[in-house]
C-alpha cells in the first residue's frame, strides 16, 4: 500500500481463549481426546438447557414480532421492565447490544481520544484493547492485589487520577474478570468518592452479578452511584446457560448531572441507530426468564456447584507452595498463579510422541512462562487452559473453569494440573 493502512495498536491484540484452540487444531492429526478448560460455554461443558428456558423461548417464537425488528430504542417492554426494577434510571437510560464486543467498543470508542479509562491490572483484554485503540496510547491501571484478596490500593486509584489528568472514567469488574474476586460495599463506595471528587465518570462491568457466591456481598452501582454519572454493564447469556443469546445492555446514570456526559451517552446511542436494531428474540424473553421461578432456583443451584467446585479447587491445590490459589468469589472461573522462583529457567513436560514434543518445543521458543505452560500441558496431559499474563498483567498463571457437570472428572482434571505443576517444577 502506498500508506501504512494498519493502526499502530493492532500487533498488541490478541485471544488467548481462541489462539490455543488454533494451536490444537494443528496437532489433532495425533487423535488424542482433549479436555477444554478454555471454553466459558456451560452448554459445550454439557449442562443441560432447562425445560423451562426451552419454554420461554417457545412461547415468544409463536409471536410474529420475535421474528421482526426491534424498534430503533429496542424493546420498550424489556426497558420498562428492567427500569421499574432500578427507580434510578427510565427506559430511555437503556440501550441494549447484540454482544459484549459492540458494547464495550462503543463505550470506548465514542470518547474524545484523549480521554483514558484508568482500568485494573488485570483486566479483561476486550476493554483495554477497545480503549487503548481508542486512545492510541497505553494503558494506565490500577493494580489488582492477589496478597489482598485481590482489593486494590485505593490510595494508588487517586493518585493515578490526581497525576494523569486525561483520565475521564474509573473502569471497576465486579465481580472481577479475571481474578474472580467481589469487591466490598466499602471499597466501591470509594471509587464512587474519588470519581465525584476529581469529576469524572465511572463504568461498572456487572455481567457476572447475579452469579456472586454470596448475596450478601452482592453491590450493584445503582446502590452506590447517587449524583456521579455513570454505566453499568449487563449480560444475560451469563445468568442461563444461553451464551448464544448475545444479549448485552447498558444502563445509564445520571445523564442530567453533566453536560459532556449527556453529549457522550447521545453519541453512543446514535451510533447504535445507524445499526438498525439489536437482536429481537433475547430481548422479548428477558422479564419473563427473570420472573420465572425456576430462573431463580437454577441461578441458586448453580452458584450453588460453582462454589462447592471451587472450595474442590482450593484443597487440592492448598500444599502446593509453587502456585498461589485466591478462592473465586463469583463466576464460574478460578485462576492459578505460578511462583516463579519456585521453577526452573526453562522448565518443560514429558511428551510421549516426538512429532507432537517437536511441535510444542518449536512454539515454545521465547514464550511468556504461562503461555508455554498451558501448551506443554495440553500436548503432555490434553488439558486446554488459558495463560492469563495477556489479561494485561505482570503475573504468570492461567485460568481453568468451574463448570464441568461430572463431578469426579472435575476433581480428576484439577488433580492433574496439580501433577503437571509439580512436574513442570523439576524439569
Amino acid at each position: 500500500m502506498r500508506n501504512n493502512i494498519v493502526h499502530f495498536w493492532v500487533a498488541e491484540q490478541t485471544y488467548e481463549i481462541r489462539e490455543i484452540v488454533e494451536v490444537w487444531n494443528k496437532i489433532k492429526s495425533f487423535w488424542v481426546t482433549i479436555i477444554w478448560e478454555n471454553i466459558w460455554d456451560p452448554v459445550s461443558k454439557w449442562e443441560k438447557v432447562p425445560t423451562w428456558l426451552r419454554e420461554i423461548v417457545k412461547n415468544n417464537i409463536d409471536e410474529d414480532d420475535s421474528f421482526a425488528y426491534s424498534p430503533s430504542k429496542w424493546v420498550l417492554e424489556t426497558r420498562e421492565y428492567l427500569a421499574k426494577k432500578n427507580w434510578k434510571i427510565t427506559s430511555d437510560d437503556i440501550i441494549f447490544f447484540n454482544w459484549l464486543w459492540e458494547a464495550i467498543n462503543k463505550v470506548y470508542w465514542y470518547l474524545a481520544i484523549s480521554a483514558r479509562v484508568l482500568w485494573p491490572n488485570p483486566a479483561y483484554p476486550t476493554h483495554s484493547s477497545a480503549e487503548a485503540t481508542n486512545s492510541g496510547s497505553f494503558h494506565i491501571t490500577y493494580n489488582l492485589n492477589p496478597d489482598n484478596d485481590w482489593n486494590p490500593d485505593l490510595e494508588e486509584i487517586e493518585n493515578k487520577v490526581r497525576y494523569n489528568p486525561n483520565i475521564s472514567a474509573i473502569l471497576v469488574i465486579n465481580p472481577d474478570n479475571p481474578t474472580w474476586a467481589v469487591f466490598k460495599k466499602k471499597t466501591l463506595k470509594w471509587i464512587i468518592d474519588i470519581a465525584k471528587k476529581y469529576d469524572l465518570f465511572v463504568i461498572f462491568d456487572e455481567i457476572y452479578e447475579k452469579l456472586t457466591f454470596e448475596e450478601e456481598d452482592r453491590v450493584l452501582l445503582k446502590d452506590i452511584i447517587w449524583d456521579v454519572p455513570g454505566i453499568a454493564m449487563k449480560w444475560l447469556s451469563k445468568e442461563v446457560p444461553w451464551p448464544g443469546s448475545r444479549c448485552w445492555w447498558i444502563e445509564v446514570y445520571n445523564q442530567d448531572k453533566d453536560e459532556q456526559f449527556r453529549k457522550y451517552i447521545k453519541s453512543v446511542f446514535f451510533s447504535k441507530m445507524l445499526e438498525v436494531c439489536s437482536t429481537t428474540l433475547p430481548q422479548k424473553v428477558l422479564p419473563d426468564i427473570y420472573e420465572s421461578i425456576d430462573f431463580k432456583k437454577s441461578l441458586k443451584d448453580r452458584i450453588k456447584k460453582y462454589k462447592e467446585r471451587a472450595q474442590i479447587v482450593e484443597d487440592i491445590f492448598w500444599d502446593l507452595d509453587l502456585i498461589k490459589f485466591v478462592k473465586p468469589k463469583g463466576a464460574f472461573y478460578c485462576a492459578i498463579i505460578f511462583n516463579l522462583d519456585k521453577f526452573p529457567k526453562n522448565p518443560t513436560l514429558k511428551i510421549e510422541n516426538d512429532n507432537l514434543k517437536w511441535y510444542i518445543e518449536w512454539i515454545c521458543v521465547d514464550l511468556r512462562f504461562d503461555k508455554k505452560f498451558c501448551y506443554y500441558m495440553m500436548a503432555a496431559y490434553w488439558i486446554c487452559t488459558v495463560p492469563l499474563s495477556w489479561f494485561n498483567s505482570s503475573y504468570h498463571w492461567f485460568r481453568m473453569t468451574l463448570l464441568e457437570e461430572d463431578l469426579e472428572k472435575f476433581k480428576h482434571i484439577v488433580k492433574t494440573i496439580k501433577k503437571a505443576i509439580i512436574e513442570y517444577s523439576k524439569n
